[in-house]
């Protein structure tokens, strides 16, 4: 059975069949042919992968990406990322990488991050002269930060599915976070002063404390957000509904830019997008259940342990492993089918879950900007107006950079446990 399902999903696959609609029919292909259940149980199981309450938080950071957007949060932090790091040669492509940190901080989705912050990111980097395939590239890429930096929605998956602790995966971001976020500043200020770009990156550029001033109550939103969370006072789940509630505040009553009329357009994007993510949630949920009930899980486990001789070995396999998946299946199906399977593996080594956690999400978030199924390059190709093509002559040497902290954060857990074991252990 697993085998028949496996190869129906790569066929779909490659048919251009929508990744959930592939998952779901393998799945219903294995229920029907190879076990005596009833189509309902599929339906069943549908639901059930569903039926979990962290998972309410995936719809809520959605919706609160979106009320920022169009609430001018994300336009005040590009300013004051721009008052910060815009002075120097190359500092516009800076800014938005640092203003992508910053919303990373708020709202748990690279794709949000790209279409909020790439509005506002793309025309001005080629309003200073920067190739739009360079400045699509260089926003998905930023992007991709939206997954790693907490809150994150591949990490609620990841600790749903393997039963981790998600304040835990929250918290351990921030060390590859920033690393990669620093690595990929410190590659585009190079790259701009060899190509010769960005010498007039400051023009415009409001002075630190009135960019602060503007932009506080956007800066204040990841405090409120993952203070509770830290604190112990709200779970992700409660934290997602308070940021929605911050974001319709702010926006509506003290920046002003979102009016009653706004709210319709807002909420059926959100719903639209979360309902994509369910829907391939639900589908991979049925997938998985199947493979479970095959004994999969347990022999996959048992087969990479024996194969691979010691953790160091077993992470290389993985990462390698991984970065091939994640060209051809989305991050949250990715997740929720291999994460039981390879942290099994992973936990009889030895490999701290947290730890395995974050490398996965590191290595799936590549996925991302890796054609033929990249999602963050449909998104920026979208709001730049060009074709993933033409992004291909600057991606290889984003990709090369984060594969290389990928490297770092696989090999020196301490970048990822140094603040779990600080705050929680």
């Amino acid at each position: 059975m697993s085998s028949a399902m496996l190869t129906a999903m790569l066929v779909l696959f490659a048919a251009s069949i929508p990744v959930a609609v592939a998952i779901g029919i393998a799945a219903v292909i294995g229920v029907a042919g190879f076990t005596n259940f009833p189509l309902i149980v599929a339906a069943q199981q549908l639901f059930v992968s569903l039926d979990r309450f962290p998972l309410a938080a995936i719809p809520f950071f959605i919706l609160a990406g979106n009320l920022m957007d169009v609430g001018g949060i994300s336009r005040r932090l590009v300013e004051f990322a721009k008052s910060i790091v815009g002075g120097v040669q190359g500092g516009l492509p800076a800014t938005c990488i640092v203003t992508c940190m910053i919303f990373a901080a708020i709202s748990g989705s690279s794709v949000a991050t790209t279409f909020a912050i790439g509005t506002v990111m793309i025309p001005a980097l080629v309003k200073h002269g920067y190739p739009v395939a360079f400045a699509a590239a260089l926003q998905a890429t930023a992007a991709e930060l939206g997954v790693i930096i907490p809150p994150s929605i591949p990490m609620i998956l990841y600790g749903v599915t393997t039963q981790t602790s998600i304040p835990e995966l929250f918290i351990a971001g921030f060390g590859p976070g920033f690393l990669i976020g620093g690595a990929l500043v410190a590659t585009v200020l190079v790259w701009c002063r060899i190509m010769g770009w960005g010498k007039q990156d400051g023009l415009g550029r409001l002075p630190f404390l009135t960019a602060l001033k503007q932009a506080g109550w956007a800066l204040f939103m990841p405090v409120v957000v993952l203070g509770g969370i830290y604190g112990g006072i709200t779970t992700p789940t409660e934290a997602s509904v308070i940021a929605v509630v911050y974001a319709i505040l702010v926006g509506m009553f003290l920046h002003r830019e979102i009016g009653w009329r706004d709210l319709y357009p807002i909420f059926r994007k959100s719903v639209i997008s979360s309902s994509v993510i369910m829907f391939i949630i639900a589908c991979a949920g049925l997938f998985s259940w199947l493979l479970n009930r095959q004994g999969v899980p347990d022999a996959a486990a048992a087969w990479l342990v024996a194969n691979f001789e010691g953790p160091g070995m077993y992470l290389l396999g993985v990462n390698l492993f991984l970065f091939v998946v994640g060209m051809f299946v989305e991050t949250s199906a990715s997740i929720i089918v291999l994460a039981p399977i390879l942290a099994e593996a992973a936990e009889r080594l030895g490999i701290d879950q947290v730890h395995f956690g974050t490398v996965m999400v590191v290595n799936l978030a590549l996925g991302m900007i890796t054609p033929p199924f990249g999602v963050n390059l449909f998104a920026a190709a979208q709001v730049a107006n060009t074709s993933i093509d033409q992004m291909m002559r600057y991606l290889p040497i984003f990709i090369a950079v984060i594969f290389a902290c990928l490297m770092v954060i696989t090999y020196v857990p301490a970048i990822v446990l140094f603040l779990p074991h600080l705050v929680f252990r």
